[in-house]
Order: C-alpha cells, then sequence, then structure tokens
C-alpha cells in the first residue's frame, strides 16, 4: 500500500470511527426507565425485615397469592361456578408474566405475548377462551371457530442471516440440500412423535403435561438434554442446531444444551390447535401481550383483586392465616387476611420464604426448579427505521446467532391503511449465555447504560445506525427469575409431585408445579386448585 492509499485508508477508518462513536452517544442519549417488579418486596422478605403492626384485617372464604395466569385462573373458576367469597392479592406485580404497559395509547408486553390456540386436550383453556368471547364457536370442536382479530396475522415471523431476511425462522434459501434434508428428517419427527401414543394409551406429549403418556419409551427423554438428543439422531446441520437451541432459549429460557430432551420435543409436539377458518396451526396474540387476556379474565372473575403480598402463610383453626404487607408512598402497611382456605399462586422460590414447603413434601434443596433471568425491553419507535428489501417487517423478527431473541411489533395486529406513525419494538433477552446466578448479579448491578446497550443488541444488528435514531423512549423490565427451566430429570421431582397432589386449606397452582413456565400449564394448575375447592 502507498503512502497515498495508507492515507485514505487512514481517514476512512477515523471517519468510520467516528461514525460509531456519535451512534454510541445516540444510543445511550435514548431516554431509559428500568422495572424491576418485586425487588423491593422480594428483598424485604429476603433480608427478613420486621413487619408493622397490622393495620386491619380481611376475611374471605379463599384468599389467592398471587395474580399470575393460575391466580386468575382459580378466580375465573370460582366465579364461573358461582363461588363468590375470594379475593385475589396481587404480590409484587398484578398478572406477573402476563402483565403489560403503555406508551401513550400504543400497548405493549412486559412478559409473555402469545397463546398458542389449544388443542383438544387443554381443555380447560378453551373453555377460558370461549367464555370470554375469543373463542366463538363450540369450544369442544376439533377446530373451532376464533375471532379473528386475535389471531396473528402475516407476516408472522422472519430471520436475518446473511445480511438478508428469510421467511419463517428456519431458513430454506442459500442453505446446502444436506441441510434441507435434515431439517425435513426433523419435521417428520414431529409429526411422528405430536401424535404418537404410549403404552397406556395417552399422547406422547399434551397439555397439561400431566396428561402427557408415562410409557418409559417417552419418559426415558428426560434423562438426556435436547442437544444429545439431537446428537444421538445424528443432526449436523448448523442452522438447525442453531434453531433448537433458539426455540429452547425462547420457551424456557435455557440452551438446548441444558433443558430436557422431553421439554424439547414437548416444544414441538404438544402443540397444534388449528382455527376453523384456516385449518392450521394458529397463534393468539394481542398488542399488549397476554395482558389484554389476562384483564378479561380479571374482569370476568369480578374484579376480585387487591394489593398485597404474603409475608407469612400457614394453617390457623379451622382455616389459614396469613400476613400481608404492601408499599403506601414508600412505606410498609402490613395486614391479617383470614380465610377458610388458600390457594398459593406464586411461584416456587417465592413461595418457599412465606411457608415451610417441607412440610408439604417438597425439600427445598433437592426439588427446587432452575429459574432462568430475562430482560424485556420496549422501545417507543418516533418512526419505523427504513428497512431491506427482502422481505417486510414481521410480527416476530429474529437475527440469526442474535445476542437476544429478537423482537416484535406491538401495532402488527392494527388493521389500518397505512402503517402507524410510531409503534413499540418489545426486544427479548433471556440471559441464558452465563449461569443464572451470574446473570442475576449482573441484573442486580448493570448500569442502565449497560442495560442499555445488551437490550439493544438485536435491533442494532437490523438497523445499524438507524435503529437509535429512530428510538424515542426505552422500558427495560428485568426478571430475574422469569421463569423455570426444565432441566434432564425434571419429570421425576417428587417435590412438584407432592404439591400437585395436596387437598387441605393451603393449595398450590403455578407454572412451577410442571416444571416450566407457560400459560397452560399455569391455567392448568388454577383450574384444578378451583376443582378441588369447589368439589369441597
Amino acid at each position: 500500500m502507498d503512502r497515498r492509499s495508507f492515507l485514505l485508508a487512514g481517514a476512512a477508518g477515523a471517519a468510520a470511527l467516528l461514525g460509531v462513536g456519535a451512534a454510541y452517544r445516540k444510543l445511550q442519549e435514548i431516554p431509559s426507565t428500568i422495572h424491576a417488579p418485586g425487588r423491593a418486596e422480594g428483598h424485604f422478605l429476603r433480608d427478613g425485615k420486621d413487619l408493622p403492626a397490622p393495620s386491619y384485617e380481611v376475611n374471605t372464604d379463599v384468599a389467592i397469592f398471587g395474580s399470575g395466569a393460575a391466580g386468575l385462573m382459580a378466580a375465573w373458576k370460582l366465579h364461573r361456578e358461582g363461588h363468590r367469597r375470594f379475593m385475589v392479592f396481587d404480590g409484587p406485580q398484578p398478572y406477573g408474566n402476563a402483565a403489560g404497559g403503555r406508551h401513550g395509547d400504543l400497548a405493549f408486553p412486559t412478559g409473555a405475548h402469545y397463546l398458542p390456540l389449544p388443542s383438544a386436550e387443554s381443555f380447560h383453556v378453551r373453555e377460558l377462551l370461549h367464555d370470554l368471547g375469543i373463542l366463538t364457536g363450540n369450544p369442544a370442536a376439533e377446530r373451532p371457530h376464533v375471532d379473528e382479530r386475535f389471531l396473528l396475522h402475516a407476516p408472522q415471523e422472519r430471520l436475518l442471516l446473511d445480511g438478508r431476511w428469510h421467511d419463517g425462522l428456519l431458513p430454506r434459501e442459500g442453505v446446502p440440500q444436506w441441510e434441507r434434508e435434515e431439517h425435513d428428517r426433523f419435521a417428520r419427527i414431529v409429526e411422528h412423535a405430536r401424535t404418537a401414543r404410549g403404552s397406556d394409551g395417552r399422547r406422547a406429549f399434551v397439555f397439561p403435561m400431566t396428561a402427557s403418556s408415562i410409557d418409559p419409551q417417552w419418559r426415558a427423554l428426560d434423562q438426556l438434554t435436547f442437544r444429545q438428543w439431537v446428537e444421538r439422531e445424528r443432526f449436523r446441520s448448523p442452522t438447525l442446531h442453531w434453531y433448537l437451541d433458539y426455540c429452547s432459549r425462547d420457551d424456557y429460557g435455557a440452551g438446548y444444551d441444558k433443558v430436557s430432551a422431553w421439554a424439547g420435543l414437548h416444544y414441538f409436539c404438544s402443540r397444534g390447535g388449528e382455527a376453523e377458518s384456516t385449518g392450521a396451526t394458529e397463534w393468539l396474540t394481542w398488542p399488549g401481550g397476554l395482558d389484554p387476556l389476562a384483564s378479561l379474565m380479571d374482569r370476568s372473575a369480578g374484579h376480585r383483586r387487591r394489593a398485597g403480598t404474603v409475608a407469612s402463610l400457614g394453617p390457623s383453626g379451622r382455616g389459614v392465616e396469613a400476613h400481608c404487607f404492601e408499599f403506601v408512598s414508600g412505606e410498609v402497611r402490613s395486614f391479617v387476611v383470614k380465610a377458610r382456605r388458600a390457594i398459593c399462586a406464586m411461584p416456587l422460590f417465592a413461595a418457599a420464604r412465606v411457608l415451610d414447603l417441607r412440610e408439604y413434601g417438597f425439600d427445598t434443596q433437592w426439588h427446587m426448579p432452575a429459574y432462568a433471568p430475562w430482560m424485556v425491553s420496549n422501545f417507543l419507535m418516533k418512526r419505523f427505521p427504513r428497512e431491506l428489501p427482502d422481505l417486510p417487517l414481521s410480527w416476530d423478527n429474529v437475527i440469526y446467532q442474535g445476542k437476544g431473541l429478537g423482537y416484535v411489533v406491538s401495532t402488527h395486529q392494527d388493521i389500518r391503511v397505512a402503517p402507524p406513525e410510531k409503534t413499540v419494538f418489545t426486544a427479548y433477552m433471556a440471559l441464558s449465555r452465563q449461569t443464572p446466578e451470574a446473570a442475576r448479579k449482573w441484573l442486580a448491578t448493570a448500569t442502565p447504560e449497560e442495560l442499555l446497550e445488551q437490550a439493544s443488541a438485536d435491533l442494532k444488528v437490523a438497523y445499524g445506525d438507524a435503529f437509535a435514531l429512530s428510538a424515542e423512549r426505552v422500558d427495560i423490565t428485568l426478571r430475574p427469575h422469569a421463569m423455570a427451566s426444565p432441566l434432564p430429570g425434571f419429570l421425576s421431582n417428587q417435590g412438584l409431585r407432592s404439591l400437585r397432589d395436596i387437598d387441605g386449606p393451603i393449595l398450590f397452582a403455578h407454572a412451577d408445579l410442571s416444571g416450566f413456565s407457560v400459560f397452560e400449564e399455569a391455567a392448568w394448575w388454577g383450574y384444578q386448585a378451583a376443582r378441588k375447592i369447589l368439589s369441597a
């Protein structure tokens, strides 16, 4: 290289560095708000602080502690069957992992953002959706009629690979023939397993998971990680390996080298609810994720919900008694709840701090699930950044080998002649590249700038400098114990089985009882708890 070329190259490099610096400064200038639901309440319980004397007493027949999917489902079922003497206590965050937020008139999710159309085995969810007016025909039909406003519209998902967008999340174009053949072979295995039945006559993989076959042939998969199974089946395709790891992180918060092979296959084989109008597997979604669904459940249950986090819970006389607290203008105020029965609809790591789970057959040292930390970041976009020409913006947009799990678009379901001026991009990040303990420590100590840098990783790949120039502000929600991850051996967890079977003054209802966090499982345990109360 001659001197002139060297000087020109140096000038170009300096300009590029200045551009990067300007873009970085622009990113850091995006106003950010950090939310850590439950941090204050959790630390109060963890630190063993004394509560002030109770200010008042609440008396009810059934106390439901937790207003996530399980608690709301229990409340909905009780109310629907005519049992009206109950009260739901929110816990640290109303609606839990189904919660959402707003930027003005734009709604967005801060947790779960979709619900697969339930199959026939998940009749408890179909019954709920029918009551809420989302399923408008016979809920027992093989292909029920669905209000199409809630069906996920096209285009549904795309993948950024090699500088261009591909339709779907498992790429075909530009992928070698031998890899595509492996994709097809995996699809055939899934199709077979989707309808396969064990020696007990049950389908191998269904929701709720307790209705799945207990045939040892299928349950043996729980002794392997999903990656071990993939390698045992001689799959070598890099794109398939990436896709299966992505799906594991997306649904379980942990990589395919960590989760149970049974759980990995359950992800693909258990769903398949088809709508009457399309005859295809469908998803339900709302701009606010599952927050509007939770709100509908709340309303249908009679709005019997109030603030309060339980600090201690136990049997008392002929019923149960709980000591609860809430923050009022920054001060702790406590109250007592007395009820005939209680439903503990909270994560097990939280339940372990309010009652002695050993008395219920659950040893926290051996039976506690592993919890995956997450970040959910909602970027208010003052305009839509320019897209590459390959494919239009989809509902779900994923970066191949990206740091995060991609981003969804809150206004995707809007039916308009022209797109809205503003939108919200919701970026999901499962912090699965480090141990859960290390990730939780990082979440607790990271600066807002560090959180923003991590939250925007996939969006910067998709849009470059244009992303920061288009973003108006961001709300980042930290969930250090977002979900239970189903690691090998989770199906034989005797502690979880004990909590499921209990039928006493205190009942348990949470997705943790299944060992993994999805709406169908949480709703099942809420439904079961309500049935136990109704049958007493």
